[in-house]
């Protein structure tokens, strides 16, 4: 098990994708831990002096590459006061504080899966999603929805990694209504894998709807995770 660690980074691009949604490049000044595709950090703005009490933080799931630990990325949406601050105040050459990694909601490799996505959601899969290998033998099906295309910030990521994984097929849907996904668009596709695992991460109103509709397609309970990340 990974070790907790606190450190400062410098941010080095701040990526503005509209709508009050944007992601976050950070370089660490030294190496960060190792982490498991689906783990989360705290990111702290306020000034931290090791030893001293952790100032105020949000959790954010890392978007980056778990084989990368020169650098972190998290993609996040304006929904408080904090990501106000974030939206106010962070522009490249700014320090922030992050600690790392905490979060179970890790995709098991071994079984067939079901990734559900809403929004900045996907963030929680993206790490995941880079650290597939070409010859991945269990079956992928990654739904990912935004209100808009532009808003389908992991799109172009995601279709890539299909073209190089095989068994990883994406449908990316535009215009999707408070982020909510469908269960009985994808059925057809998750009937034909093999007692799959069903990942959600979005919005509340898309997990309720999703766990619904998995239930009364007589999904156990067991095979659903979800993680409630507004």
């Amino acid at each position: 098990m990974a070790v907790v660690r606190k450190i400062a980074c410098d941010v080095t691009r701040v990526v503005d994708h509209g709508e009050r949604v944007y992601t976050l490049e950070l370089q660490p000044r030294s190496p960060v831990p190792r982490f498991k595709p689906g783990q989360f950090l705290h990111l702290a703005l306020d000034e931290f002096e090791p030893g001293g009490f952790w100032p105020e933080s949000r959790v954010f799931s890392i978007a980056s590459s778990p084989l990368s630990r020169e650098q972190l990325a998290i993609t996040y949406a304006v929904k408080g006061p904090f990501t106000r601050r974030m939206e106010d105040e962070l522009a490249e050459g700014r320090e922030v504080w992050v600690k790392l990694p905490y979060g179970e909601f890790v995709v098991d490799p071994s079984r067939d899966a079901v990734l559900f996505a809403g929004g900045t959601g996907v963030t929680a899969f993206t790490a995941f999603l880079r650290s597939l290998e070409p010859g991945h033998a269990q079956q992928v099906l990654l739904y990912y929805g935004a209100r808009t295309p532009a808003l389908l910030v992991y799109g172009p990521l995601a279709e890539a990694r299909a073209v190089e994984v095989p068994s990883l097929t994406c449908t990316l849907l535009a215009e999707v209504l408070d982020g909510v996904l469908s269960v009985e668009a994808a059925w057809p596709a998750v009937e034909a894998l093999d007692e799959p695992a069903f990942y959600l991460s979005g919005p509340p109103g898309m997990l309720a709807a999703l766990t619904d509709g998995l239930r009364a397609h007589g999904v156990d309970e067991a095979a659903i995770r979800t993680d409630a990340w507004e």
